[in-house]
């Protein structure tokens, strides 16, 4: 029997709130956001891109996208909220969307505002934020609250790795849309770039990361110094409220020349040829879980060092090599430049994991998919009970973040 031809859905009009929007020159729900948002514009739907912090305040198109500019109080705990109000205010009383993706478990307390003018509504919820240093007790709570929000107000949630899937089924019994990330293939990359900071094709080995705790630059740099490597580690990345953790940083390296701490970068393709030229790529983080500068690293064919969690290893399975700790990060380091061919070649191998399982168009397809299904009335909202709301978060049980995120001992 022949397979029943298939309609791409009608046009609609489709709100991105909760980011700082687009271009994306941050991190990985901007990118995203970029990446879904010019695809779903191109399939001919109307995408609507609500951004703060942009270089260009006045641009108002970029991909295909609509863009609305709006600004934000620069305070760390209300940047993402107050943004997202105006955002969704913005939202609901001028050209209304048929359907509204919301980044961020943070934000989903003003769900119930969208729904409440009909725009049927997904969360992206992200990672365990409520497991980062950085947020107080207050903080703590809030995310925990907000997730509980997300389950009772959202019509869906959108969860990236497998290990947030299961957590929001665990904590709630919870459905989520199970959608991953995608990232670039660099099949020929270039590399003449790498000579503007002294560095070789595959002669240095890379971090990307904001500095948080979570994501363990401390350890990372920590590990190298104690190491007997003679390639340089070339570290991106800063954090705008973490003077305190960035000190811890840098006194670990302090005297180390092979060190070289860049500060953030948004010059793309120095970042595409950084990428694709190291040796390996180390990658601390832990509680996000899957993350686009892992998926890019991969799609680059640099090596894999990552943090030993569940998160990590879906991503980079057996191809990647772990560690959860500074002796066993400069145990792999050393055996790296070691045997710089087997690096390699688990570096090809990682980007084949890449094209074959994650790839942007086929994110942007289970977008729509879940967009045409929002707009037809589905909805997975739970009515939790009132006890439900006022009980301790059910995984904190599970005792440190080691235990959450499933740490297992490197084998490498």
């Amino acid at each position: 029997m022949a397979e029943p031809e298939q309609h791409p859905p009608p046009p609609l009009r489709i709100a991105m709130i909760g980011t700082r929007g687009v271009p994306a020159a941050y991190g990985g729900f901007e990118t995203a956001v970029e990446e879904i948002g010019s695809r779903l514009a191109g399939r001919g739907h109307e995408v609507t891109v609500y951004c703060r912090s942009a270089a260009d305040a006045s641009q108002r198109e970029f991909a295909g996208m609509h863009l609305v500019h709006l600004p934000a109080l620069r305070l760390k705990a209300a940047e993402t909220l107050s943004h997202t109000a105006l955002s969704v205010a913005h939202a609901i009383t001028r050209r209304r969307p048929d359907v509204a993706f919301v980044f961020n478990a943070a934000n989903a307390p003003f769900v119930p505002l969208l729904r409440a003018r009909g725009v049927p509504t997904a969360v992206h919820v992200d990672g365990l934020e409520w497991r980062r240093e950085k947020w107080g007790g207050a903080g703590r709570a809030y995310y925990r609250w907000a997730e509980r929000s997300a389950v009772r107000h959202a019509d869906a949630l959108i969860a990236d790795a497998r290990g947030i899937a299961d957590h929001f089924a665990s904590a709630f019994g919870a459905p989520t849309r199970l959608i991953s990330y995608g990232a670039p293939l660099q099949l020929n990359p270039p590399s003449d770039r790498l000579s503007e900071l002294g560095l070789s094709w595959k002669g240095f080995h890379l971090v990307v990361a904001r500095f948080e705790p979570e994501n363990h630059v401390d350890v990372i740099v920590a590990g190298y110094a104690r190491s007997r490597a003679r390639l340089p580690l070339v570290v991106v990345g800063a954090a705008p409220y973490a003077a305190t953790y960035t000190a811890r940083v840098r006194s670990h390296v302090e005297g180390d020349a092979r060190v070289r701490l860049l500060g953030a970068v948004y010059d793309q393709d120095l970042l595409d040829q950084l990428y694709a030229g190291a040796l390996c790529y180390v990658h601390g983080h832990s509680v996000g879980g899957t993350n686009p500068s892992l998926l890019r690293a991969m799609g680059a064919g640099s090596a894999v060092l990552a943090w030993d969690v569940s998160f990590n290893r879906e991503v980079a399975r057996d191809r990647g090599r772990y560690f959860d700790n500074a002796p066993s990060l400069r145990s792999l380091i050393e055996a790296a430049e070691m045997a710089p061919a087997d690096a390699q070649r688990d570096g090809m191998a990682l980007r084949e994991i890449v094209r074959a399982n994650y790839r942007w168009d086929d994110v942007a397809v289970a977008y729509e998919a879940l967009a045409g299904d929002l707009k037809s009335g589905a909805s997975s909202r739970m009515r939790l009970p009132r006890r439900a709301l006022a009980l301790p978060h059910p995984i904190d049980t599970l005792g440190p973040a080691s235990s959450l995120t499933g740490i297992r001992r490197s084998r490498h």
